[in-house]
Protein backbone atom coordinates (compact mmCIF):
# COMPACT_ATOMS: atom_id res chain seq x y z
CA UNK A 1 0.00 0.00 0.00
CA UNK A 2 1.52 3.24 -0.83
CA UNK A 3 1.77 5.97 1.97
CA UNK A 4 -1.24 8.46 2.73
CA UNK A 5 -1.80 11.01 1.43
CA UNK A 6 -3.85 13.98 3.15
CA UNK A 7 -5.05 17.33 1.19
CA UNK A 8 -7.22 20.48 2.74
CA UNK A 9 -9.92 22.02 0.75
CA UNK A 10 -10.43 18.98 -1.55
CA UNK A 11 -13.93 20.16 -2.05
CA UNK A 12 -13.50 21.56 -5.03
CA UNK A 13 -10.55 23.65 -7.45
CA UNK A 14 -7.02 23.01 -6.87
CA UNK A 15 -7.96 20.55 -4.02
CA UNK A 16 -10.61 18.26 -6.00
CA UNK A 17 -7.93 18.13 -9.03
CA UNK A 18 -5.09 16.97 -6.78
CA UNK A 19 -6.91 14.47 -5.61
CA UNK A 20 -7.87 13.12 -8.70
CA UNK A 21 -4.05 12.70 -9.68
CA UNK A 22 -3.39 10.56 -6.19
CA UNK A 23 -6.30 8.76 -6.44
CA UNK A 24 -5.24 7.77 -10.30
CA UNK A 25 -2.25 6.52 -9.05
CA UNK A 26 -3.77 4.24 -6.05
CA UNK A 27 -2.73 6.65 -3.01
CA UNK A 28 -4.83 6.14 0.27
CA UNK A 29 -5.99 9.44 0.99
CA UNK A 30 -7.64 11.93 3.39
CA UNK A 31 -9.88 15.06 1.95
CA UNK A 32 -10.88 17.15 3.65
CA UNK A 33 -13.31 20.14 3.22
CA UNK A 34 -16.28 22.20 4.87
CA UNK A 35 -19.22 20.10 1.95
CA UNK A 36 -18.92 16.80 2.80
CA UNK A 37 -21.74 16.23 -0.32
CA UNK A 38 -19.11 17.36 -2.55
CA UNK A 39 -16.53 15.53 -0.78
CA UNK A 40 -18.97 12.52 -1.02
CA UNK A 41 -19.22 13.11 -5.08
CA UNK A 42 -15.75 13.12 -5.49
CA UNK A 43 -14.34 10.35 -3.21
CA UNK A 44 -17.19 8.29 -5.00
CA UNK A 45 -15.60 6.24 -7.47
CA UNK A 46 -11.96 6.55 -4.90
CA UNK A 47 -10.42 3.39 -3.34
CA UNK A 48 -9.12 3.71 0.31
CA UNK A 49 -10.32 7.28 0.39
CA UNK A 50 -11.60 8.72 3.74
CA UNK A 51 -13.57 12.13 3.75
CA UNK A 52 -13.94 14.35 6.79
CA UNK A 53 -15.41 17.77 6.93
CA UNK A 54 -13.26 19.96 9.10
CA UNK A 55 -12.35 23.73 10.12
CA UNK A 56 -8.61 23.96 9.28
CA UNK A 57 -8.76 26.63 11.83
CA UNK A 58 -9.64 24.49 14.87
CA UNK A 59 -6.82 22.39 15.79
CA UNK A 60 -8.32 19.85 17.38
CA UNK A 61 -10.75 18.33 14.83
CA UNK A 62 -7.80 18.95 12.30
CA UNK A 63 -6.16 16.61 14.62
CA UNK A 64 -8.33 13.93 15.42
CA UNK A 65 -9.29 13.93 11.51
CA UNK A 66 -5.61 12.84 10.61
CA UNK A 67 -5.43 10.55 13.44
CA UNK A 68 -8.07 8.63 12.14
CA UNK A 69 -6.89 8.29 8.97
CA UNK A 70 -3.61 7.17 9.95
CA UNK A 71 -4.51 4.69 12.48
CA UNK A 72 -6.28 3.29 9.10
CA UNK A 73 -3.19 4.14 6.48
CA UNK A 74 -0.47 4.93 8.37
CA UNK A 75 1.56 8.33 8.96
CA UNK A 76 1.18 10.64 6.39
CA UNK A 77 3.38 10.87 3.32
CA UNK A 78 2.27 14.01 1.80
CA UNK A 79 -0.07 17.47 3.13
CA UNK A 80 -1.63 19.40 0.48
CA UNK A 81 -2.29 22.62 2.63
CA UNK A 82 -4.74 23.49 -0.09
CA UNK A 83 -7.53 25.30 2.25
CA UNK A 84 -7.90 28.86 1.91
CA UNK A 85 -10.45 32.09 1.41
CA UNK A 86 -9.67 35.18 -1.16
CA UNK A 87 -12.12 37.84 -0.14
CA UNK A 88 -11.22 40.93 -2.45
CA UNK A 89 -11.96 44.90 -1.64
CA UNK A 90 -10.12 47.85 -0.38
CA UNK A 91 -8.50 48.07 3.36
CA UNK A 92 -10.30 51.57 3.87
CA UNK A 93 -14.03 49.50 3.05
CA UNK A 94 -13.52 45.99 3.55
CA UNK A 95 -15.21 44.52 6.98
CA UNK A 96 -12.20 43.44 9.29
CA UNK A 97 -13.63 40.05 9.66
CA UNK A 98 -13.19 39.20 6.17
CA UNK A 99 -9.37 39.57 7.18
CA UNK A 100 -9.36 37.66 10.27
CA UNK A 101 -11.50 35.38 8.30
CA UNK A 102 -8.61 35.18 5.90
CA UNK A 103 -5.35 35.12 8.01
CA UNK A 104 -6.98 32.32 9.98
CA UNK A 105 -7.53 30.06 6.99
CA UNK A 106 -4.83 31.15 5.04
CA UNK A 107 -1.87 31.24 7.50
CA UNK A 108 -2.89 29.23 10.53
CA UNK A 109 -4.71 26.54 8.40
CA UNK A 110 -1.44 25.59 7.29
CA UNK A 111 0.40 26.33 10.88
CA UNK A 112 -2.33 23.75 12.06
CA UNK A 113 -1.87 20.95 9.72
CA UNK A 114 1.74 21.36 9.33
CA UNK A 115 2.58 21.31 13.04
CA UNK A 116 0.09 17.65 13.46
CA UNK A 117 2.40 15.81 10.77
CA UNK A 118 5.66 17.97 11.30
CA UNK A 119 6.64 15.70 14.39
CA UNK A 120 6.41 12.33 12.68
CA UNK A 121 8.04 12.78 9.41
CA UNK A 122 10.88 14.88 11.27
CA UNK A 123 11.61 11.26 13.32
CA UNK A 124 11.35 9.27 10.19
CA UNK A 125 13.17 11.61 8.39
CA UNK A 126 10.37 11.11 5.43
CA UNK A 127 7.31 12.97 4.11
CA UNK A 128 6.34 15.98 2.45
CA UNK A 129 4.43 19.18 3.32
CA UNK A 130 2.82 21.25 0.18
CA UNK A 131 1.55 24.40 1.07
CA UNK A 132 -0.41 25.84 -1.80
CA UNK A 133 0.39 30.07 -2.09
CA UNK A 134 -0.79 32.32 -4.98
CA UNK A 135 1.50 34.47 -6.83
CA UNK A 136 -0.16 36.98 -4.60
CA UNK A 137 2.09 35.57 -2.31
CA UNK A 138 5.03 37.42 -4.03
CA UNK A 139 3.83 40.08 -5.78
CA UNK A 140 1.10 42.90 -4.70
CA UNK A 141 -2.44 42.99 -6.58
CA UNK A 142 -5.03 45.92 -6.35
CA UNK A 143 -7.93 44.91 -3.85
CA UNK A 144 -5.99 42.07 -2.41
CA UNK A 145 -4.67 43.82 0.62
CA UNK A 146 -4.79 41.52 3.77
CA UNK A 147 -5.38 38.34 0.93
CA UNK A 148 -1.94 39.50 -0.14
CA UNK A 149 -0.63 39.36 3.56
CA UNK A 150 -1.75 36.14 4.23
CA UNK A 151 -0.32 35.07 0.86
CA UNK A 152 2.79 35.69 1.73
CA UNK A 153 2.95 34.92 5.41
CA UNK A 154 2.52 31.57 3.32
CA UNK A 155 5.46 31.93 1.28
CA UNK A 156 7.87 33.18 4.61
CA UNK A 157 6.63 30.57 6.69
CA UNK A 158 7.24 27.46 3.87
CA UNK A 159 10.49 28.88 3.54
CA UNK A 160 11.70 29.09 7.38
CA UNK A 161 10.07 25.66 7.82
CA UNK A 162 11.69 24.09 4.68
CA UNK A 163 15.04 25.40 6.47
CA UNK A 164 14.46 24.31 9.74
CA UNK A 165 13.33 20.65 8.52
CA UNK A 166 16.41 20.15 5.65
CA UNK A 167 18.39 18.64 7.96
CA UNK A 168 15.84 16.29 8.30
CA UNK A 169 15.52 15.12 5.24
CA UNK A 170 11.49 16.55 5.25
CA UNK A 171 10.48 18.44 2.43
CA UNK A 172 8.31 21.48 2.34
CA UNK A 173 7.10 22.65 -1.09
CA UNK A 174 5.21 25.88 -2.19
CA UNK A 175 2.99 26.53 -5.32
CA UNK A 176 1.81 29.57 -7.05
CA UNK A 177 -0.85 29.61 -9.22
CA UNK A 178 -2.04 32.88 -10.98
CA UNK A 179 -5.87 33.58 -11.33
CA UNK A 180 -7.45 30.06 -11.91
CA UNK A 181 -10.84 28.84 -12.63
CA UNK A 182 -11.83 27.59 -9.07
CA UNK A 183 -14.68 28.66 -6.66
CA UNK A 184 -12.53 31.22 -4.70
CA UNK A 185 -14.33 34.13 -6.06
CA UNK A 186 -17.40 33.00 -4.89
CA UNK A 187 -17.51 34.75 -1.08
CA UNK A 188 -16.18 38.06 -2.06
CA UNK A 189 -18.64 40.69 -1.26
CA UNK A 190 -16.95 43.67 -3.29
CA UNK A 191 -19.21 44.28 -6.06
CA UNK A 192 -16.44 46.64 -7.20
CA UNK A 193 -13.57 44.47 -6.56
CA UNK A 194 -15.21 41.47 -8.47
CA UNK A 195 -15.52 43.33 -11.55
CA UNK A 196 -11.96 44.91 -11.76
CA UNK A 197 -11.16 41.22 -11.55
CA UNK A 198 -13.75 40.13 -14.00
CA UNK A 199 -12.52 43.38 -16.71
CA UNK A 200 -8.91 41.78 -15.26
CA UNK A 201 -9.80 38.37 -16.98
CA UNK A 202 -11.02 39.25 -20.41
CA UNK A 203 -7.78 40.92 -20.72
CA UNK A 204 -6.81 37.34 -20.26
CA UNK A 205 -9.06 36.46 -23.18
CA UNK A 206 -11.57 35.10 -20.76
CA UNK A 207 -10.31 32.14 -19.13
CA UNK A 208 -7.63 31.80 -16.38
CA UNK A 209 -5.63 28.59 -15.37
CA UNK A 210 -7.10 25.14 -15.44
CA UNK A 211 -6.86 23.83 -11.86
CA UNK A 212 -5.61 20.31 -13.55
CA UNK A 213 -2.37 21.86 -14.29
CA UNK A 214 -1.41 23.12 -10.89
CA UNK A 215 -2.52 19.42 -9.65
CA UNK A 216 -0.47 17.65 -12.51
CA UNK A 217 2.64 19.79 -11.24
CA UNK A 218 1.49 19.35 -7.49
CA UNK A 219 1.81 15.46 -8.44
CA UNK A 220 5.46 16.13 -10.71
CA UNK A 221 6.96 17.52 -7.70
CA UNK A 222 5.96 15.01 -4.78
CA UNK A 223 7.15 11.90 -7.18
CA UNK A 224 10.84 13.59 -6.80
CA UNK A 225 12.93 11.15 -4.95
CA UNK A 226 12.75 12.25 -1.25
CA UNK A 227 16.18 13.63 -1.46
CA UNK A 228 14.80 16.49 -4.17
CA UNK A 229 13.12 19.68 -3.20
CA UNK A 230 11.08 21.41 -5.85
CA UNK A 231 10.85 24.46 -3.86
CA UNK A 232 8.48 26.69 -5.08
CA UNK A 233 6.68 26.92 -8.71
CA UNK A 234 4.91 29.84 -9.90
CA UNK A 235 2.50 28.69 -12.63
CA UNK A 236 0.06 30.70 -14.06
CA UNK A 237 -2.04 31.13 -17.77
CA UNK A 238 0.35 32.52 -20.49
CA UNK A 239 -1.74 35.37 -21.33
CA UNK A 240 -1.80 36.49 -17.46
CA UNK A 241 0.24 40.03 -17.63
CA UNK A 242 0.16 40.26 -13.76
Amino acid sequence: MKPLVVITGASSGFGAEIAKQFAADGYPMLLLGRRREKLATLAANFENTLIDTVDVTNYDQFEAAIRRAEAKYGKTDLLVNNAGLMLLGNVQNQDPQEWQTMLNTNVMGVLNGTKIVLNDMREREHGTILNMSSLAGKKTFVNHAAYVASKFGVHGLSETLREENAPKNVRVMLVAPGAAETELLTHVTSQSALSDYEAWKKSMGGLTLNPKHVAETVKFMYDMPQNVNIREVDIAATAQDA
